[in-house]
């Protein structure tokens, strides 16, 4: 499922796109309304995200070029909560309203809801990764190691997260720190070194079998070596 998210706050959008590609979306950004009505309109996309206020030309007016030739569902968000915005929005052709600040989870199911509604044939993300005797449940948010919970901080499960996505993928440092925290990558910061120390300790320093290992200059990687690997689910 691809979905094209038209946002200029530049913060919200990479957590927006981390967040949607963890649960199985395809997602593209554009930062001003007249990117955003350009791949629209030229693109493929089975749900547009589309905030209101941007730069360029603003959501509304980009909602209805975009209904003279598309159908494509499309989602607002805003943070003008008013009647009268989200009456104008509907009217202009959006498929559903959301007004920030939201929950994820809420966007989560408001895109199911859209696409339902539009007859997408969803592929719903994996509740369940599992890699060796590593266990990660999407759903509640929790890891296993040899059917032991491991007590992991919102950081740390969000890096063991993307590890365990990208496995066997060597990653750097900046896709790291990007992907995870959020952040612009700085080359003097240790907050990965830090967070790869500490999530090791409880991954791998309890255990015989190591999954987490340093790739010397280029990054780090989560991989079962000297066996065979089991299948990623």
């Amino acid at each position: 499922m691809r979905i094209l998210l038209v946002e200029d706050n530049a913060k919200l959008a990479r957590h927006l796109k981390r967040g949607l590609a963890d649960n199985g979306y395809v997602v593209d950004v554009a930062a001003d309304g007249i990117e955003g009505r350009h791949l629209a309109i030229e693109g493929r996309y089975d749900l547009i995200l589309l905030d209101v206020m941007l730069p360029g030309l603003d959501g509304f007016a980009l909602l209805e070029d975009l209904r003279r030739s598309r159908q494509t569902p499309v989602l607002m968000l805003t943070a003008a909560d008013s009647v009268e915005n989200r009456v104008r929005g509907l009217r202009a052709g959006a498929d559903d309203y959301l007004v920030k600040p939201f929950a994820f989870s809420e966007l989560l199911a408001r895109i199911q809801a859209v696409l339902r509604r539009g007859g997408a044939n969803m592929q719903p993300a994996p509740d369940r990764m599992v890699l060796g005797d590593l266990e990660l449940d999407t759903t509640r948010r929790r890891a296993l190691r040899g059917g032991r919970r491991l007590e992991l901080t919102a950081h740390e499960y969000t890096l063991l997260s993307v590890l365990l996505r990208h496995r066997g993928e060597v990653l750097s440092r900046t896709v790291l720190t990007e992907q995870v925290w959020d952040m612009d990558f700085d080359g003097d910061s240790n907050v990965v070194e830090v967070a790869i120390r500490r999530l090791r300790a409880k991954l791998d320093d309890p255990f015989p079998a190591k999954m987490l290992h340093t790739v010397r200059g280029m990054g780090y990687v989560l991989e079962l070596r000297g066996g065979d690997e089991p299948e990623l689910r």
